[in-house]
């Protein structure tokens, strides 16, 4: 077999498809020369190595792909061993909040005990990061916890940032109970997209208290929440971050009975020293966190 036809077919495999393959191999290969290839490495071999719309491996191709992944998987980790550049690099992915308000202060601070550091970010949400770790392509994983991680990725709650609501000073509600005890709410509702974990846990909390209480202004950042609560578009929902000061002009209203959100870090297996060594200052930076008033 043909040792090149064997590595794009890795590739494909790896990825999920040609044109996914093209896409993020490591060196530029045009989608025509990849699907021609593949067809010489399938007519040499006289079958079909995965079928092309929805992928999937065929039983020769999962049988193909386990026997060259541990060659192709390692490649250009041993080549950057051989360079002395593994012990330097570091894989993060995070949820985009959390790469741009908090990672690069510590990473900073990293580079000073690994000054030849080389970075690579990633934005991710748990299911994304989760799925990373697996294929090997990030070390660490910050995410907001949306349920317990799935079996051999291993995890360390870092925060616990209970839910609260933001109310502007016209509104006289003294505590969330008030709320619930209407007929109907009245107020619109400013939060993230359903698909956020905030909001899914908020949801979980109203259905435990048994109120419905649809999205009527819908951001794409918790950091737009309090102009519009201000601007007197609706009550929003955010959460008690350790440190911050309270929004002016807007009261806030805790829920102490619905579920917080969770900050963990996930990884697999043995990290590298140099993810070993982040993860125990992001852990550090946790706990000066939830000591702040």
């Amino acid at each position: 077999m043909n040792i090149h036809h064997l590595e794009l077919f890795y590739h494909v495999a790896k990825h999920g498809g040609i044109s996914e393959a093209v896409r993020k191999m490591p060196y530029g290969i045009q989608q025509p020369a990849v699907s021609g290839q593949i067809l010489q490495l399938e007519d040499h071999l006289g079958l079909k190595l995965f079928q092309r719309r929805p992928f999937a491996l065929t039983p020769a191709g999962r049988e193909l792909f386990e026997f060259i992944d541990p060659f192709f998987g390692r490649v250009l980790e041993t080549g950057a061993r051989l360079r002395g550049e593994t012990s330097q690099r570091l894989r993060l992915a995070a949820p985009s909040a959390i790469l741009r308000d908090h990672l690069p202060k510590l990473l900073e601070q990293h580079r000073r005990a690994f000054p030849r550091l080389r970075l690579s970010l990633f934005e991710a949400n748990q299911a994304i990061a989760e799925k990373m770790l697996r294929k090997q392509e990030v070390d660490l994983a910050i995410t907001e916890l949306e349920g317990r991680p799935t079996a051999g990725i291993r995890c360390c709650e870092l925060l616990k940032l209970p839910l609260q609501l933001l109310v502007p000073p016209t509104r006289r509600i003294r505590s969330a109970n008030e709320l619930w005890k209407k007929d109907e709410m009245v107020d619109p509702l400013i939060c993230m997209p359903p698909n956020e974990t905030i909001t899914k846990l908020f949801r979980e909390g109203l259905r435990k208290v048994g109120v419905e209480w649809p999205t009527s202004v819908e951001v794409s950042s918790l950091d737009l929440i309090p102009s519009y609560v201000r601007a007197g578009f609706g009550i929003g929902l955010s959460v008690v971050a350790p440190g911050e000061k309270p929004a002016a002009k807007i009261r806030l209203l805790p829920l102490p009975n619905f579920p917080p959100l969770i900050i963990a870090a996930i990884w697999q297996g043995k990290m590298p020293p140099i993810a070993e060594a982040f993860l125990e200052s992001i852990k550090s930076h946790a706990r000066t966190l939830q000591r702040s008033p």
